[in-house]
């Protein structure tokens, strides 16, 4: 078995931000391979988030961003379990985060089932129109709309949506990472986007929780 040193601790440390012993079982566990560390303690720091599922998250902070010399504005309530959590850095960090995601990525909702199906059929009957407009062949007409309300739903799904300082992490991602530091659930309850023009703003009172 590979030797875990001081130093692996501390970067897995550094990139995770979980404790020192659950590190090492971390490393040891993995036989010192840092990728697979990093998901054992994600799965683990989720799997213990879950069991939590029922716990009331009534604490939280509403995080209003301005942009533009106020020619736009949000507005996102994230909720944790506990006043001090609620008061972290990390936690007031990742509000601000998401309030800049939403600035910058302009989400429809907040998660999958907030669409209207509706929407979701406006969407497929313009993607098979598309595909056969350009000489698709019909059989292949299902996956090709099938694509089309996936790449959708990644683009105006808040929590589908590629991270904007990250694009190689979803925001449920850069989520799950503060829950796994925190150890709390954490909501992502509701949201409003409002632009100076625009005929109204986007607003979302489902709840992500993570």
């Amino acid at each position: 078995m590979m030797e875990i040193t001081t130093e692996m601790i501390k970067e897995l440390r550094e990139a995770t931000g979980c404790g020192i012993l659950d590190c090492r079982a971390a490393l040891r566990e993995a036989d010192g391979d840092f990728g697979k560390a990093t998901d054992y303690l994600r799965e683990k720091g989720l799997a213990k988030a879950a069991k939590r599922a029922n716990r009331e998250a009534s604490e939280g902070v509403i995080e209003v961003y301005s942009h533009g010399e106020g020619r736009m504005a949000v507005m996102v309530e994230v909720n944790c379990e506990t006043d001090f959590v609620s008061r972290s850095p990390e936690f007031l960090s990742l509000a601000h985060e998401l309030a800049l995601q939403i600035a910058a990525a302009n989400p429809l909702y907040l998660t999958e089932e907030d669409i209207p199906q509706a929407a979701l059929d406006h969407e497929a009957k313009i993607a098979e129109a598309r595909a056969l407009e350009d000489g698709k062949p019909e059989k292949i007409v299902p996956k090709i709309v099938e694509g089309f309300l996936k790449k959708y739903k990644e683009e105006n799904v808040l929590m589908n949506q590629a991270y904007v300082r990250d694009g190689s992490m979803t925001v449920k991602d850069l989520v799950d990472q503060q829950v796994i530091k925190l150890g709390e659930k954490i909501v992502v309850r509701r949201f409003v986007r409002w632009e100076l023009g625009a005929e109204s703003g986007v607003e979302e009172d489902a709840e992500e929780e993570a």
